[in-house]
């Protein structure tokens, strides 16, 4: 199965793991191997298990994506989202406290930024604090894809963006104008 990874911030990239096609709704996220699939392709940016994945884990990144999504979907509406999923998501932050750690690197110094916490808790609060950060940024420039049937949501780098991936939703649309133009 295609992942749908378009370079997203990692809170939009969450999100759009639960996408449409022409035959419906489509969950990239439905087993553990998925999970394990999607962390693969977003190794740069998230933690990677140490020990085999369990369903525990896959369904506290599912809890956490109804969460985000219900949140940013209210947020993009300059809607008020529910408390109770305001509440979820900074507990999830809270789960595993950030932390720095100072090292001399190339002859000055350097900042990483870790998490102190099981796998699951670190992973969940990583992905919370993804979404906050989205919040409390650029989420009024989130926009929807124009693609038939599509659903993804991105962070457009041009304002004249319209589709999720050119390749994708934008090569559809092109190709059904040109249909239409040249059809008997």
């Amino acid at each position: 199965m295609h992942l749908p990874l378009t370079g997203e911030p990692v809170a939009l990239d969450l999100i759009n793991t639960l996408g449409a096609s022409p035959d419906g709704p489509v969950d990239h996220l439905t087993t553990v191997d998925a999970l394990r699939a999607w962390l693969r392709a977003q190794a740069h940016r998230l933690p990677q298990p140490g020990a085999p994945l369990t369903d525990a884990d896959l369904a506290a990144v599912l809890d956490l994506r109804e969460i985000v999504g219900t949140v940013v979907d209210h947020t993009r509406r300059g809607a008020e989202p529910p408390a109770p999923a305001l509440r979820a998501l900074s507990a999830a932050d809270r789960l595993a406290p950030p932390y720095r750690t100072l090292s001399w690197e190339d002859g000055q110094m350097a900042v990483s930024v870790g998490r102190a916490g099981d796998y699951r808790s670190t992973l969940v609060a990583t992905l919370a604090g993804a979404a906050i950060d989205l919040l409390a940024g650029p989420i009024a420039s989130v926009r929807g894809c124009e693609g038939p049937g599509c659903r993804m949501l991105f962070l457009p780098a041009h304002p004249r963006r319209r589709w999720c991936s050119p390749e994708l939703c934008g090569n559809r649309v092109r190709v059904a104008r040109y249909y239409q133009r040249h059809k008997a």
